[in-house]
């Protein structure tokens, strides 16, 4: 996971959390985890979509992924559901739908135990996230289904650095090099 430090210049990563799916040669891809949308709730999203529902979808929020492709829609979930079109195991308790059936799975009572619906992605092209750890604009650490799923929103950036043993109070918006 990476851990948006103070010093992170561009506001809509400001105290982000972000579950990294994929990183290579290629680039890197992101999902922020801490973000919810304000005026979206998961239960509009199916009415948006026409997806009917009979199962109840109180508490699945909608959280802003990223400010890449924001009309697009990822799931990340618990490892217990696996969709017939396209499902990825990213870690051993998470995994990424993003194809509409897992919607509809949801809304019929038969989706993932745990779910957090996100629009939109973080995404970096080839070497742009090194630069930007490089020029401490992240911390990392471990990224664990507690993070993603359990912990409050408004409590996962400050979580993480706990888990580091890093105290938000005590981090500096200015780097330096030794």
């Amino acid at each position: 996971m990476l851990i948006a430090m103070p010093s992170m210049g561009d506001l809509r990563f400001a105290q982000s959390l972000v579950y990294m799916c994929d990183h290579s040669e290629k680039g890197a891809m992101g999902l922020i985890v801490n973000k919810p949308v304000a005026d979206l709730s998961f239960a509009d999203l199916l009415e948006q979509l026409e997806i009917e529902r009979s199962a109840s979808v109180e508490g699945i929020n909608v959280h802003f992924g990223g400010p890449v492709e924001t009309g697009r829609g990822f799931v990340l979930h618990s490892t217990d559901y696996v969709s017939d079109l396209r499902t990825m195991q990213v870690q051993n308790e998470i995994a990424l739908t993003p194809t509409l059936d897992v919607l509809e799975d949801i809304a019929a009572g038969r989706g993932p135990e745990q779910v957090l619906m996100l629009l939109g992605y973080a995404g970096w092209g080839p070497d742009q996230l090194e630069g930007e750890l490089a020029r401490n604009g992240w911390l990392t650490c471990d990224g664990c289904a507690d993070l993603v799923f359990d912990v409050p929103v408004d409590a996962k950036w400050a979580r993480a650095l706990e888990i580091m043993g890093v105290d938000p109070a005590h981090l500096s918006g200015t780097s330096g090099t030794a």
